[in-house]
């Protein structure tokens, strides 16, 4: 007869905050590892754009995603993703 097989138990879903901190470290190692491989960042930049716009319109669908992208320009001004650089 054959074992039965055992599985370790599942794990309970991280807090969101958590998962947001694992979802952009992948994100950063794998950035990391195309641009070694030698994508161009450009070239990373917008395809990561398209693939969170697609999974966006997936999981809200697209009028939902479109309001959400519309307060975008005023952020982008406003150095929400301006990430600074120190030089020394």
């Amino acid at each position: 007869m054959s074992q039965p097989i055992s599985y370790a138990p599942a794990r309970a879903p991280l807090p969101d905050h958590e998962q947001k901190q694992a979802a952009l470290s992948y994100l950063n190692e794998a950035w990391a590892e195309a641009r070694h491989d030698g994508v161009d960042g450009d070239c990373l930049a917008q395809a990561s754009l398209f693939a969170a716009f697609a999974e966006l319109v997936g999981t809200y669908g697209e009028d939902a995603v479109a309001k959400f992208v519309e307060g975008f320009p005023g952020r982008i001004r406003n150095g929400e993703f301006s990430v600074d650089i120190c030089r020394q």
